[in-house]
This record gives structure tokens, C-alpha cells and sequence, in this order.
């Protein structure tokens, strides 16, 4: 459903969100060995949340990522959409073109619901929730 990529995203910005503060912040390499992912593309990951403002990023010995707005305020679907787009909820499954309840593939109604349910799901899941689940039990999220 989402990318490789988005995923290491979430479980970075979930990391952060559990690691920095506003004194501290924590390092890509920490990150990537922590969560067992590759540096180099992790890093190019969370430079595109920098950019868009949802992390920070500071350079040098005490530098590196923290979060740039609190953790509640950070959707699954804010992240999903800087990552992947929303393509993914508006796209037809088999068809090159257009799907919609006006000209519908096979599939259009069966999958219609399950996409508007998902969607609320990334909506309304926050960080704060998901690193309230790690808090609770450290394996179900990270690892």
C-alpha cells in the first residue's frame, strides 16, 4: 500500500519524535542503526521532510534531526503525501484511465470503501499515537 520508502520515513519520524527534544537532537547514524536501515537513503528520506518542514535539520557535532511541529500534529497521511503522493487513493487499480462511480472498472466498488477507510486512518493517526504504541510495547513498532 505505501512505499519502502514511507515506511522508513514513519519509523524515523517516529524515532524523532521519541529520541530529540528541544536540546537534543538525534543523529542519522543513531537513527539508521537504531531502526536497522541504510544512512545514505535514509538521510535523502528525511531531508525531503525538512524541506518540507514537517523535521529540522542542523549540521555539525551536536546537530541533527528533530521534529519541526509537535508530534500530534503530524498525520500518517502528512508523511504519506510528501513521500509517495496520494495517487494511491484516487487512481483505478486495473485502469489506465479514470475510474469513478460514473464509468467504474471491476473493482471500483469493492475497493471504494476500504480506500476512504484507509485514508481516514492515515488522517487521523498521529505520531504521538504511534509512539505512544512503541512507549507501551517497544517492539510493535520500530523493529
Amino acid at each position: 500500500m505505501i512505499s519502502n520508502t514511507c515506511k522508513y520515513a514513519i519509523r524515523g519520524i517516529i524515532y524523532i519524535s521519541l529520541y530529540s527534544s528541544d536540546k537534543k537532537r538525534v543523529g542519522l547514524k543513531e537513527i539508521a542503526e537504531a531502526l536497522d536501515l541504510p544512512a545514505p537513503f535514509l538521510g535523502k528520506t528525511l531531508q525531503m521532510l525538512v524541506r518540507q518542514k514537517i523535521l529540522t535539520s542542523t549540521k555539525g557535532p551536536n546537530g541533527g534531526f528533530s521534529l519541526a511541529r509537535e508530534a500530534i500534529d503530524i498525520t500518517l497521511m502528512d508523511i504519506i503525501e510528501i513521500v509517495d503522493g496520494t495517487e494511491v487513493f484516487d487512481t483505478c487499480l486495473i485502469r489506465t484511465t479514470k475510474c469513478d462511480d460514473a464509468s467504474p472498472c471491476a473493482l471500483h466498488e469493492k475497493v471504494t470503501d476500504i480506500r476512504k477507510n484507509l485514508k481516514l486512518l492515515f488522517v487521523t493517526q498521529t505520531i504521538a499515537d504511534l509512539a505512544g504504541e512503541f512507549r507501551e510495547n517497544p517492539g510493535k513498532v520500530l523493529i
